[in-house]
């Protein structure tokens, strides 16, 4: 057998297989545009190597779209196939009963799958990667911090990706409020990965939820070496920079980036729409009028209505419908929602709770209902987290419950709210929570002269 740059070893036979598996692990931690290509290169010179295809499987299902999935089941089949024939790995094995997991509806499953795989050696990096992303795309961000903290005995600067397990620590430091700590790791990983993106948007992240707009700004633009190789990641990035010009007031340079960055690749990829929708979402509550933008997101999500894969896009696609006023296609997405909400398996609990509460108040929220928005909003706001994806990118549906709030003249519930989203930033309140407490001091200062007027 063979050993993986990893230091894992792998039922290949073949050096030019094990060259492009290795390209495999390295583009799927560094967000590759040509990690397709070297799967693809792996599974035609190792078409009976199992771990290879269920790699393709789980590429399928982390895209979140329905028509996906009878790809990932065709992959499935693949992996099983080469199974069989035998040579596998205990790893290789573990790899396929996580995606089998993952198509009966148990990504939870999945996680432990790929923690069994790290007791083997918790030096793999790939499993190390896989359970990080399965478990952000679950919002299970304590298990990100315990599953990494568990592997980092086994690196050091020696292990050649070294630097990208620091940028998942320091990912994980950030969503768990270690600010600090994250900042340090995050930036000394990368040191030793230049070209680590998850790693540079850990340390935006923490710019970000620490007001440090500057200090955001200027990392961004100093290190496209992170970034600028990335696949759709890097669409992702440019929308942290946008989100931090947001804060400073710079309108004109946020809609130059949705234009010429964020948005310049008009994909339906759920994580470039989900940066498209709630960016602007974004400037629309803040009263910035984005034109006609909606209209070509409306026209994407009109189709995703029934897709029904993760909750976390599903809520996108209801950003953009209600920013275009679709009625009949926000009427079938909540069905969606609803209908997915009865099911028995692990995403059936996330439609359930916050799901349906989530997208019932946005849809009231969009109708200019404002009272009920926020009763729907606040009722799922707690365990928002659920939905996945980071502090930052769920911000927008704390927004828009403090809005509606705000909006119904719930002010006391409102400030709680702002105030404990400004504690989670560590007190530093941000232009969004500055202007809506001066609006709710506005109002009870209206409220107490119009009672002395009586």
């Amino acid at each position: 057998m063979l050993t993986d740059i990893c230091a894992c070893e792998v039922s290949l036979d073949d050096r030019d297989a094990l060259e492009a598996w290795n390209n495999v692990i390295i583009g799927v931690l560094t967000h590759g545009q040509a990690t397709g290509d070297h799967l693809g290169a792996l599974l035609a010179r190792a078409p009976n190597f199992a771990m290879g295809h269920a790699m393709k499987g789980f590429a399928c299902l982390m895209l979140g779209r329905r028509e996906l999935v009878a790809v990932a089941e065709s992959t499935r089949s693949e992996a099983l196939r080469a199974l069989m024939l035998g040579g596998a790995t205990e790893r290789e094995r573990l790899w396929c009963q996580a995606l089998d997991d993952w198509l009966s509806g148990k990504p939870t499953l999945s996680i432990q799958r790929m923690e069994a795989a790290l007791r083997l050696d918790p030096a793999d990096t790939i499993s190390l990667k896989l359970s990080h992303g399965i478990r952000f795309m679950l919002g299970d961000i304590a298990g990100m911090l315990r599953s990494v903290e568990r592997s980092l005995p086994a690196y050091g600067p020696a292990h050649p990706l070294f630097g990208y397990v620091l940028g998942c620590h320091a990912f994980a430091l950030e969503e768990n409020g270690h600010y600090a700590q994250s900042e340090r790791v995050g930036l000394r990983g990368l040191d030793y990965a230049k070209d680590d993106a998850w790693g540079l948007h850990a340390v935006a992240h923490v710019y970000d939820m620490t007001r440090d707009t500057d200090r955001g700004i200027a990392l961004i633009d100093a290190n496209p070496g992170a970034w600028s190789h990335c696949n759709n990641f890097r669409f992702h990035v440019w929308w942290h920079k946008a989100l931090l010009h947001l804060d400073k007031g710079e309108t004109d340079t946020v809609f130059e980036l949705y234009d010429t960055k964020i948005r310049d690749e008009k994909t339906d990829d759920y994580r470039d729409f989900s940066n498209a929708s709630s960016l602007l979402m974004r400037l629309e509550i803040e009263g910035v009028d984005v034109g006609d933008r909606w209209t070509e997101l409306a026209d994407l999500a009109e189709t995703r209505t029934e897709d029904g894969c993760l909750a976390f896009a599903d809520l996108h696609y209801m950003l953009a419908l209600i920013g275009e006023t679709r009625t009949n296609a926000v009427a079938r997405l909540n069905a969606t929602v609803a209908r997915l909400a009865a099911a028995s398996d692990d995403m059936a609990g996330v439609m359930a709770s916050p799901g349906v509460s989530a997208a019932r108040g946005l849809t009231a929220f969009g109708e200019a209902d404002y009272g009920t928005a926020f009763s729907h909003l606040k009722e799922a706001q707690p365990v928002f987290q659920r939905v996945g994806g980071s502090h930052a990118q769920r911000d927008i549906f704390e927004r828009l419950t403090i809005e509606a709030g705000l909006r119904s003249g719930r002010l006391a519930e409102t400030e709680a709210l702002l105030r404990s989203r400004t504690k989670l930033r560590n007190g530093r309140e941000d232009s969004f929570a500055a202007r809506r407490m001066a609006q709710i001091a506005d109002a009870r200062a209206l409220a107490t002269s119009r009672t002395a007027a009586e």
